[in-house]
């Protein structure tokens, strides 16, 4: 049964994390797979076919980056079908994600997670992300394989104020990446993120707005 098989590969996965998961967690996460899979039939959500491979690709990927969110209100950029936002609002009840998108389908998509998963700390929105005004200035930005590091500032810096962090969730360090960005910004960290059964690097460059003069 595709449920059993998605939740010991899960499980698995998360004896090499150092992750706190609760049993109506790990149900979740493995509903949201199996929504995936079912929608990707006719939307094409994802080019990951196989379930297990979305569990360890989509799932645990998305959710070791979870320890690292210190703030209240993030927005994930170009989210697609929910990742990272939806795993980590799973993980992080406490906090809440605006889920911004451009295509009707995905946030079709994200919707319906929500309504049938009863995740009620996410808010799924369809718009090019230059064009989005958040009603509040947000504490973070979220972004997986959304951009270069130069052009997500440059697309998202509105969405934060002074205060508010970026954090780019990348596969190798970008170090080309890190030395183009503009005076006005700075790496505050970067961190190495251990995903089980995955292979490749995988790293978070966390940036922030500074006073330049």
């Amino acid at each position: 049964m595709l449920e059993s098989r998605l939740l010991t590969v899960l499980e698995n996965s998360l004896q090499d994390c150092n992750l706190t998961i609760t049993i109506d967690q790990q149900q979740k996460l493995v509903a949201f797979v199996i929504m995936i899979d079912k929608w990707n039939k006719t939307y094409n959500l994802t080019s990951v076919r196989d379930p297990e491979q979305m569990m360890i690709k989509h799932i645990v990927d998305s959710i070791v980056v979870s320890p690292y969110l210190e703030e209240s209100q993030y927005i994930d950029v170009g989210t697609g079908p929910g990742l990272p936002g939806i795993p980590l609002a799973i993980m992080c009840p406490d906090k809440n994600f605006i889920l911004l998108d451009s295509l009707g389908k995905r946030v079709r998509f994200m919707k319906q997670v929500a309504y049938e998963l009863k995740i009620d700390n996410i808010q799924p929105v369809q718009s090019r992300v230059e064009d989005f005004e958040p009603e509040v200035k947000l504490d973070g930005v979220l972004s997986r394989a959304f951009a270069s590091l130069k052009d997500m500032l440059h697309w998202c810096q509105h969405l934060v104020d002074s205060q508010g962090v970026f954090l780019a969730l990348k596969g190798q360090l970008p170090i080309a990446e890190i030395n183009e960005l503009p005076a006005e910004f700075k790496v505050l960290e970067t961190i190495r993120l251990d995903v089980p059964k995955l292979e490749g690097e995988r790293h978070i460059v966390k940036i922030k707005k500074q006073s330049v003069g």
